[in-house]
């Protein structure tokens, strides 16, 4: 009978106790230096170092220049005149104005300024100096300039409308231009229109009107139903005779 398996065993457990010995000698190091390292780096370790704030000091801001001492000004002696303040060194000067005036309207800047113009089809252009109300009536003139002449037009003829209308007469058309200026608050026959405003010509608008006809003019310029005979549009540039006329103005223009 053989008894080589029991050999065989007996030479393994001695080449396992060759080969495992060395491990059990180092096991308990590998155990001590695993508790160490867990002990160091465990997120519930308890000796977490403290970060203090840092402390900075308040910045040093150096004092303000002295300022330069002011100068009183001297006070006018009792019962002496002001003196009259000088112009600002960039203000121009009267000559000046009149110069830049004449190169831009030609010699007669100043009245250009102020003075309608005429375009070829008959319509009224607004001056650069005019005020907004005298615009106002320059452009509702021009609305009802070349409209056709009927008596009473302009006078509520048309239902509803108070100025509107599709013909004018000379008051009814001069009403309209003066309504929208806000001037009057309903159309004004030419009896009326003789006692409107105040007496005498205007700086901007002239209203001439007896018993039989009214006209007006508007910044140099004629508004009157007869001159459509002319040009087919009541703004003119030429004057007519005002002889039997009440000459009136509205306040303040």
């Amino acid at each position: 009978m053989m008894v080589r398996p029991a050999r065989a065993a007996s030479i393994s457990a001695a080449e396992d106790g060759r080969h495992t010995g060395p491990m059990r000698g180092r096991a308990p190091l590998i155990v001590a230096l695993v508790a160490v390292l867990g002990a160091a780096g465990g997120c519930g370790a308890s000796n977490v170092h403290q970060v203090e704030a840092w402390r900075a000091q308040a910045p040093y801001i150096p004092p303000p220049p002295p300022q330069a001492p002011v100068q009183q000004r001297a006070q006018p002696r009792r019962g002496a005149e002001p003196a009259a303040a000088a112009p600002a060194a960039s203000a121009p000067s009267d000559a000046e104005v009149a110069r830049e005036l004449e190169r831009a309207f030609g010699p007669h800047g100043a009245r250009s300024v102020d003075a309608a113009g005429l375009t070829g089809d008959g319509l009224a252009t607004v001056p650069p100096a005019a005020p907004g109300q005298v615009a106002d009536i320059i452009h509702a003139g021009n609305e009802v300039a070349r409209k056709p002449y009927v008596y009473g037009g302009g006078h509520g003829r048309v239902a509803g409308e108070l100025f509107v209308d599709s013909a004018y007469d000379c008051s009814g058309s001069v009403s309209f231009a003066l309504a929208a200026a806000g001037l009057v608050p309903s159309p004004m026959d030419s009896t009326a229109l003789s006692r409107f405003g105040r007496p005498g010509p205007g700086r901007w608008v002239t209203i001439y009107a007896n018993g039989g006809h009214a006209f007006m003019t508007v910044a140099g310029l004629r508004f009157d139903t007869s001159g459509r005979a002319e040009g087919g549009s009541r703004w003119q540039a030429a004057p007519r005779t005002t002889a039997g006329f009440v000459v009136r103005h509205p306040p303040g223009l």
